[in-house]
């Protein structure tokens, strides 16, 4: 319905609405059937609120009152200054539309905007409909508990206090707020400074300083910056603020040149007090453990690493360390800094997974055995890469029959009924924008999640599958916990052509399908941020290159041919492989960072484990496509009739660097 048919809208789509409601359970089938129109009135509601005319939005919110997608224009309304709206309005939508993707959203902006108008008691009436935060709501609505009356707050968020990577403007909010907070001790404070100052944060020093009685000159932070090394030479060593400094300057050392910085630390480490002596090392570890994109991987890193033990580790130095240890294969220090982390973070399978690589490596049969317990807890918890990875350490072969499980008809049933996903659907049906569909889709999969609905799950993987909608699908076939659909979890469409020109190309057809479902999900029209295109998601310059190398005039239309794009992307990938020693570890990594990259990161004094390798890749896209790229090839192995699988068969060592 176009806009300027806004006076027609109306009654007999809001009798359909209505009618619709009165009938309960019906009400979805009963929207799908009549209230179509009205759900189509969602890309002209859209158009209006996009042009803030509320007038508008009046109309359709009545119009398409009780259809699946009525919520959005009271939504679009409230979102319009929706930090000066009242806090009763949002509850009001919050209550009225329970549970919902928008309502959600809704309340969780509203939380954001309240802080950063520092109008925290107005924010605390929503946070009980915020459910789902992410790290930068998750801020907010601590710093809300935490100024209305909630101090033990503080003790949640230590990972806030002690993170220097860039975090949201909400988390460093929240920061501050822990720099008055009682709750924190002088141990709290002292690694507060410590940890600001190795990150070259020297704004945020002096007031930490403050807390301890230390007295931190922001120009004097800044001349050593200046000349850090210089400082360094003749720093003096009488007192806590020097000390400071001395960490400050080895800091700023160590980020612009790591190897004067190395040198420089038994020096700088001389006659400073045991616990100042192990983050002079902490600091020099923590920043080559950081840089080893342009340091590459150096064993004396880890050994500085090493002399800093005994010391807290912030869960960010805790994992970089780790990852250090697992690179050279230093089993104690992997142990050490597995036990640094926190709770949450020893319990994810990634450094289960290690604790058990590292116990193994021990002589004693004890520790074997608490190996051998940990892989075999597992092995029998999931089919994820630790998963898979943990079978194979316990020799065993990956030869489940492929589960198929269908949704019953009541299944089917209930799904037509759940309005999360008839949202989903309807804005699909009305070919909404991606990020009102996938947000509707997300939520709906979430919630039958959250209550182990497999049958719900498996029937909107069924229904989505059947549409095509193939990414979707796999969300939703990914979360089940107990029945499966690995055909829907792991689709293999365009099956003829995939396995043609990967065979062609002499790549494995199983491998060529996990890369493509990590790439693209099988949206063939997908695009990334940085140009990359199609189902293989291939860069133009890329595309130019294998057009050239098979003889072919390069088209930049036909990357969105699905032949064309699976032709290419097999083709290059078989490029990358013959590059890299024929490994398909490193060619995954070299499809995703880079050919070069993927051969810098090899070792380069002895061969190396894949799962070493993969797991102490410096960049965190390519670490998490590495992984996974692996699991989902070990599982269309299967779906390809391929026989038993074992991943490690796909991860083979991993050889030494070959100087050009």
């Amino acid at each position: 319905m176009a806009v300027g048919n806004q006076q027609k809208i109306g009654a007999s789509t809001l009798h359909t609405s209505i009618k619709s409601f009165l009938y309960g359970g019906l009400v979805v089938t009963l929207t799908t059937q009549m209230g179509h129109a009205a759900n189509e009135q969602f890309n002209d509601a859209l158009r209006a609120a996009n042009a803030n005319n509320t007038a508008l939005l009046d109309q359709y919110q009545m119009s398409m009152q009780g259809d699946a997608l009525g919520y959005y224009p009271e939504y679009w309304k409230l979102n319009t200054n929706l930090g000066f709206q009242p806090t009763a309005s949002i509850v009001s939508y919050a209550q009225r539309y329970p549970q919902s993707a928008m309502a959600e959203k809704l309340a969780a902006d509203y939380v954001e905007e309240k802080v950063k108008q520092n109008d925290f008691f107005s924010a605390q009436a929503v946070l009980p409909y915020v459910t789902n935060a992410d790290r930068a709501e998750s801020c907010a609505m601590a710093q809300v508990r935490t100024q209305t009356g909630d101090p033990l707050v503080f003790a949640e968020y230590k990972n806030v206090w002690l993170t220097t990577d860039k975090q949201p403007d909400s988390c460093a909010g929240l920061a501050r707020l822990m720099l008055a907070s009682p709750m924190m001790t002088a141990t709290d404070y002292q690694q507060r400074l410590w940890t600001v100052l190795r990150a070259g944060q020297q704004g945020l020093a002096p007031a930490v300083g403050q807390k301890l009685g230390i007295n931190i000159s922001l120009a004097q932070l800044n001349s050593i910056a200046a000349n850090p090394v210089n400082y360094l030479w003749s720093a003096p060593k009488a007192n806590t603020a020097d000390y400071a400094y001395l960490i400050f300057a080895l800091g700023r050392v160590a980020d612009s040149d790591l190897s004067t910085a190395l040198s420089s630390l038994p020096r700088a480490a001389e006659g400073v007090p045991e616990d100042v002596k192990k983050y002079l090392y902490r600091t020099v570890g923590y920043i080559g453990g950081t840089t080893v994109m342009k340091n590459n991987f150096n064993r004396d890193v880890l050994n500085a690493f090493d002399q800093s033990y005994g010391l807290p580790f912030s869960q960010e130095e805790a994992e970089i360390y780790a990852r250090q240890a697992i690179r050279f294969g230093a089993w104690e220090s992997v142990i050490r800094a597995i036990e640094s982390m926190s709770v949450t973070q020893k319990q994810e399978d990634r450094w289960q997974y290690w604790t058990a690589r590292a116990l193994e490596q021990r002589a004693d049969k004890g520790a074997k055995d608490d190996a051998r317990k940990i892989f075999q807890k597992l092995a029998s918890s999931g089919d994820d890469y630790h998963n898979l990875l943990a079978k194979d350490r316990l020799g065993e072969r990956y030869s489940q029959n492929v589960d198929t499980s269908q949704p019953s008809n009541q299944d089917v049933q209930r799904l037509s009924q759940d309005i999360h996903f008839n949202r989903a659907f309807a804005l699909r049906g009305v070919n909404a924008p991606e990020n009102y569909i996938n947000r509707e889709w997300n939520w709906a999969v979430r919630q039958a999640y959250l209550k182990h609905d497999d049958g719900l799950l498996l029937a909107a993987a069924q229904r989505a599958t059947n549409m095509g909608w193939l990414d979707r699908a796999i969300y939703a076939a990914d979360r089940t916990t107990q029945k499966h659909n690995y055909n829907y979890r792991y689709a293999t469409p365009h099956q003829n052509t995939v396995v043609n020109h990967s065979r062609n190309a002499g790549v494995d057809p199983a491998w060529a399908y996990g890369l493509m479902r990590q790439e693209s999900r099988f949206v063939s029209n997908a695009r990334s941020h940085v140009g990359a295109g199609g189902l293989m998601q291939i860069m133009p310059d890329t595309a130019r290159l294998i057009a050239r190398d098979m003889g072919e005039a390069y088209n930049p239309a036909a990357l969105s041919d699905m032949n064309t794009n699976i032709r290419y992307g097999t083709y290059y990938l078989s490029m990358i492989q013959n590059q890299l020693s024929g490994n398909p570890v490193l060619a995954t990594a070299g499809y995703n960072a880079g050919p070069n990259r993927a051969k810098r990161w090899q070792p380069d004094q002895q061969p190396l484990a894949s799962d070493q390798y993969a797991e102490s890749i410096p960049l965190e896209e390519t670490r998490d496509y590495v992984k996974h790229v692996m699991t989902n090839a070990t599982h269309y192995g299967m779906l390809l009739g391929q026989g038993t699988q074992s991943i490690s068969q796909r991860m083979q060592v991993i050889p030494m660097r070959i100087s050009p």
